[in-house]
């Protein structure tokens, strides 16, 4: 089988017919994130915890069923049957070296990883290697998976070296399989200076087309996969190579300024912030990638009654946005396959024994608004607006907007660094306190509540996904 190809605007396959990519990113799996999972803080955290709670050897343990139950042969049966051809596969650098022994490959990491791929090439579906964590943390955020709001992978070269080592072993490994249909080196970088990204991007594409000419590459766009404005030229070097925005849309969030119900002007507002993230490729006659979007869904455990009003807006927007995906062919893949029911197209049942442990946790974990994404401050907004209020008064108006702004204003810093990454810090340790006293079978039933067997399906996210599928099966025909 050939390799999928970049051509121009579009992927292609061995016969050089356009071939579009369409599906999901399987996140807080091989990269764990708080609000898929329902822990508080980052996985590095969670993990540390977790050993101290019930020994290294059956935390080890407990974390290798996490791996083995959350995506099975059903999970891709299922995959497979919606009509979608492709999965984004988030994985952490920790999988493959420690921080502690670096540049020392734990060849353990590719165990979970080659299964995956291979069971997704058995049911035709095309895999993307994501690398979501990088050494020191790519980005400011939770699943960069360093526990600070600073991005220090721009600040220590060693921390860049390391990942282009990484992905030259990466690259060994992986050069001859077809199924995967390229690599997607950096999630969501948030370089300050701008241009250090550019450098470091050049390395990557040299270290990985060294050693495989094959894959294509896919290259997130700064600031969160939106900002491509200081890349200029730089695209006449990279061959093969498609680029990444993530559109998403404010509409399909709790914070939306307004109920979204598909007016012109809003339409128009979804169209226009997707073009701009798109803008430099368009101009340079580049291949784009959505590499993440979608709402987020309200849940009958706290949004009550409102939750099918919420989530008929929410669906609308998904729909508004893959009319606009559709009408420019663009390959995508929504955030996200499974989870614990916020966003994810399949999300573990209330019944199962994880669910039922954390259940008054999780409840407290919401109220606190300590998971940056999708958050809803309301019951906790009055103790954080007076230390808002007093930084605007006594920082200079000139002075408040600190990168990554606009992504992050003055009030969405605050929130990070006071509730995101002080309160959920002292959580972390209650989190792991739940398993206190489990041998390994218990731990293997909390594990297995990931399996999808033990999942429920969000039926109307699917059926919109679908839809959309088919109408690519019909565009190719």
């Amino acid at each position: 089988m050939a390799y999928i190809k970049v051509s121009g605007t579009k992927l292609v396959d061995g016969n050089n017919k356009e071939t579009i990519l369409r599906g999901a990113g399987l996140g807080g799996w091989m990269n764990m994130e708080n609000f898929i999972t329902g822990y508080p803080g980052c996985e590095f955290q969670i993990r540390e915890a977790l050993a101290e709670v019930v020994g290294k050897q059956k935390s080890k343990f407990f974390f290798d069923r996490f791996l083995e139950y959350f995506f099975q042969e059903d999970d891709a049966k299922f995959f497979k049957s919606l009509g979608l051809n492709c999965i984004r596969i988030a994985f952490n650098y920790r999988h493959f070296e420690d921080d502690m022994n670096p540049r020392v490959l734990k060849t353990e990491g590719f165990k979970h990883l080659d299964r995956v791929i291979d069971l997704c090439s058995k049911h035709g579906i095309y895999t993307i290697l994501d690398l979501h964590t990088a050494p020191g943390g790519q980005n400011t955020d939770w699943h960069s998976d360093a526990g600070t709001h600073i991005a220090n992978f721009w600040k220590h070269k060693d921390f860049q070296d390391r990942v282009v080592w990484l992905w030259g072993e990466l690259a060994k490994h992986y050069v001859g399989n077809s199924w995967i249909a390229g690599y997607n080196p950096l999630n969501e970088p948030t370089d300050p200076t701008q241009t250090t990204l550019i450098h470091f991007y050049n390395r990557i594409y040299k270290a990985i087309r060294d050693i495989d000419p094959h894959h294509a590459i896919f290259l997130d766009g700064n600031t969160f996969a939106s900002d491509f404005s200081h890349f200029g030229d730089a695209c006449k070097g990279w061959e093969n190579t498609a680029y990444a925005i993530h559109d998403y849309s404010v509409f399909g969030f709790p914070a939306s300024p307004e109920a979204y119900v598909s007016s012109d002007t809003q339409r128009h507002r979804l169209r226009r912030s997707y073009e701009k993230k798109r803008e430099w490729m368009d101009q340079h006659g580049l291949c784009v990638w959505n590499g993440e979007w979608g709402p987020v869904y309200a849940r009958k455990e706290y949004e009550g009654e409102a939750m099918d009003e919420i989530n008929k807006q929410r669906y609308q927007v998904l729909k508004d946005q893959l009319d606009i995906y559709n009408k420019d062919r663009l390959s995508w893949s929504i955030w996200l396959y499974k989870d614990i029911g916020f966003q994810g197209m399949v999300y573990v049942s209330q019944e199962t024994p994880y669910m039922t442990l954390f259940k008054d946790f999780l409840a407290k974990k919401r109220r606190l608004a300590i998971d940056a994404w999708g958050v809803d401050d309301s019951a906790v907004r009055h103790l954080y607006q007076p230390l808002i209020n007093h930084i605007k008064k006594e920082v200079r108006p000139e002075h408040q907007n600190l990168y990554p702004f606009p992504v992050w204003k003055l009030e969405d810093r605050v929130g990070r660094l006071t509730r995101c990454i002080l309160v959920a810090e002292y959580l972390v340790a209650e989190w792991a306190e739940h398993f206190r006293g489990m041998d390994e079978t218990q731990l293997d039933k909390i594990a297995k509540s990931f399996a999808f067997e033990n999942c429920l399906q969000r039926e109307g996210l699917n059926k919109v996904l679908t839809e959309n599928a088919s109408l690519v099966k019909e565009a190719q025909t």
